[in-house]
């Protein structure tokens, strides 16, 4: 079991992303042009950087504490990371018509051992942005059980759990990389339909051997899924929680906004080593929360877990969320956060 660690500079109801941040529309643009064949691999990269640091000026004006590249340079949150594992072949989704959802993306047929030689390419994230940013910059990779999800084992392994094994093991040396490159801050992403899957037993396990020996504080995020705002999984943390206690993790990311706030009463009886990123804004929703809302919600957690336990967070990533639109609940959520600690000190 861990004990919580709240990084140096931290206070009361730190604010952070959960990683992606909204795609500006220069960015978008520029998709277009490279799907049309007419952008350069130097337009590319300077698109991408500008992307990146729109991120984080976005995430600075809006007051966050720990900001993020945006992850701008990742395709629909995981799918860019395939083409660096080695002992996949890529095969057609099974749908093409009709909505893009989960059954639209590719497939990998898994060949060989898998292994990341050159990495996941989240060092250079957090070197751009560390260079563009004062403040801290948090990393976010995905878990080996979301890295599983559109793998389908064809060879190169007896047992789909060695396959799971070997994914922890790349997650692993990512996060070590990320160390000691200097990021103090980084986060696992595991989606609770993969989560219900393997069993909230084998869950912790693989955590605890992703970020085995990784000396940062970790966060632990566990979404509902958010391709296209939709969520693919069961939107309940019931079962896991008896299981979470042994996550090695400082701090727990979980969905609350989009569930109207249910399972804090259960979290806060779990009696969760962890502290708590209580998910304050909704990012699948149209509508925008206002300051009030979310000092609301957050007064609401802290009935059920110690304030001194709680972060505010949004839901999940922002990159299904226009722009406008994520920049305002980025900027209401660091206001509400702000209304309740001024509260809680002046208290």
């Amino acid at each position: 079991m861990t004990t919580a660690r709240r990084p140096a500079g931290l206070g009361l109801l730190p604010t952070a992303p959960v990683g992606s941040h909204a795609l500006p529309a220069i960015y978008l643009m520029a998709l277009e042009r490279l799907r049309a064949g007419d952008v350069g691999e130097r337009d590319l990269q300077e698109t991408l950087e500008d992307a990146a640091q729109l991120a984080i000026l976005d995430q600075e004006r809006a007051g966050l504490d720990l900001v993020s590249d945006g992850e701008v340079r990742r395709h629909d949150f995981i799918l860019s990371f395939y083409g660096r594992l080695t002992g996949l072949r890529e095969t057609p989704p099974a749908r093409r018509l009709g909505p893009y959802l989960y059954d639209s993306t590719p497939v990998w047929e898994v060949i060989e051992p898998v292994t990341a030689p050159e990495g996941l390419g989240t060092v250079q994230e957090f070197e751009f942005a560390a260079s563009r940013t004062a403040r801290p910059v948090k990393v976010a990779c995905p878990g080996p059980l979301t890295l599983n999800q559109p793998l389908r084992l064809a060879g190169g392994y007896p047992r789909h759990e060695d396959l799971l094994w070997d994914l922890a093991g790349v997650v692993n040396g990512e996060l070590k990389g990320l160390v000691a490159a200097g990021c103090r801050h980084v986060q696992v992403d595991e989606s609770a339909n993969a989560a219900y899957g393997a069993g909230p037993g084998q869950l912790v396990e693989l955590f605890n051997r992703t970020v085995e020996g990784v000396d940062a504080h970790v966060a632990f995020h566990l979404c509902f899924g958010n391709l296209r705002g939709r969520p693919h999984s069961p939107r309940r943390y019931r079962e896991l929680l008896p299981a979470l206690r042994d996550a090695r993790a400082d701090v727990l990311m979980l969905e609350f906004a989009n569930r109207e706030m249910a399972e804090v009463e259960e979290v806060g009886a779990a009696d969760l080593p962890q502290d708590i990123a209580a998910g304050v804004v909704d990012v699948k929703s149209y509508h925008y929360e206002s300051p009030e809302l979310v000092a609301e919600r957050l007064r609401l957690v802290m009935r059920h877990i110690a304030p001194e336990r709680v972060w505010a967070v949004p839901d999940c990533g922002l990159w299904e969320t226009p722009r406008w639109l994520a920049v305002r609940k980025l900027t209401a959520m660091t206001a509400g956060a702000r209304m309740v600690r001024e509260e809680l000190q002046g208290g």
